[in-house]
């Protein structure tokens, strides 16, 4: 009932806004390659509809309301993946763990030897090395205390990143007027760049993407433009025969739009508030391959850097240099 009452939903937004494309659930796509494919950008296929030069666009999603929201909660498989990238970490921590316990011990031993000690004036030649054996266990125990609390809150940062790039990959992206999909479909195949920001901030950064748009897409750059004032941004394409070639490549590189605003809104929320940035400022994202956060920043996104940095994703350094896309934040 919910999934019919959310179609339903989706069927009357599109109802609403004629010239808007309607949202819905989709199948899986055999082969998302398609995205990177020249002739995915038809007519017939692109979610942006010709016109006479010049052609504007206007980017606008339908949020189901009342669609759960993704458990803040640490899942299982974001544990495991933890596990998997740092092996010897709870190896580390279990060790720090029992040289605490050691050393908390012998401390606790040379203390009643010390009150002993000096209790008697017989041993008052004892208290010198008793005191000496309780400042090296105090100074162990101390130092593993340390170790033990810096990896832990490592452990707790790895996941609470590696939580919210899970909630990322669930997030819902529209391909086209068909086809609705998960961030995580695209892992292995495209490099996606997230803005997030109002609706001329979105605007501004379409137009200077424009010089960079081949070097982009030949290192598989897709944006997801997101625009937190609620207005929807404003595309404009030269459709004239002689600019046929580049507006075709420009339409795929802006093709994909965020579903379920809500949802995307709770994620780029926690993200500015992990890296302590303002609600308020735009900001940009850019993923690796693997899903993974690489970089981000408060204001425009810096294309040529893009470009220069990211291999490409076809040619004879394909494969060789996909885990180069910059170390993860």
């Amino acid at each position: 009932m919910a999934v019919a009452t959310q179609l339903s939903y989706v069927i009357g937004c599109a109802n609403l806004h004629r010239n808007h494309h309607p949202l819905g659930h989709s199948r899986q796509i055999p082969s998302h390659k398609l995205l990177l494919n020249p002739s995915f950008s038809s007519s017939t296929d692109s979610p942006f509809r010709s016109q006479s030069p010049p052609s504007t666009t206007t980017i606008t999603a339908c949020s189901a309301t009342n669609r759960p929201s993704p458990s803040s909660e640490i899942s299982s498989t974001a544990r495991i993946r933890s596990e998997v990238l740092t092996p010897f970490r709870s190896v580390r921590m279990f060790f720090y763990l029992a040289f605490i316990a050691s050393g908390s011990l012998g401390g606790l031993i040379a203390i009643t030897q010390l009150i002993g000690a000096l209790a008697n004036p017989s041993r008052a030649a004892e208290v010198p090395d008793i005191a000496m054996g309780l400042g090296i266990d105090i100074g162990a125990v101390s130092i593993f205390a340390f170790l033990y609390y810096r990896e832990n809150d490592a452990k707790n940062a790895q996941l609470a990143r590696l939580s919210r790039e899970e909630s990322l990959s669930n997030l819902k992206l529209r391909v086209n007027e068909k086809r609705v999909i998960s961030a995580s479909d695209l892992r292995g195949i495209v490099r996606l760049v997230i803005l997030a920001g109002p609706a001329s901030f979105i605007s501004e950064c379409f137009t200077r993407s424009e010089p960079y748009t081949e070097g982009l897409l030949e290192r598989g750059v897709l944006v997801v433009p997101f625009a937190t004032d609620g207005n929807s941004p404003r595309f404009e394409f030269d459709e004239s025969e002689e600019m046929k070639e580049i507006t075709s490549k420009r339409k795929r590189l802006w093709q994909l739009v965020p579903v379920y605003a809500t949802e995307w809104s709770e994620w780029l929320d926690e993200q500015k508030k992990m890296a302590k940035v303002s609600p308020e400022s735009p900001v940009y994202l850019s993923l690796r391959m693997d899903g993974r956060v690489r970089g981000s920043g408060v204001g425009y996104p810096s294309w040529n850097a893009f470009v220069a940095q990211l291999p490409p994703v076809k040619g004879i350094w394909s494969g060789l240099l996909d885990g180069m896309d910059g170390r993860v934040l």
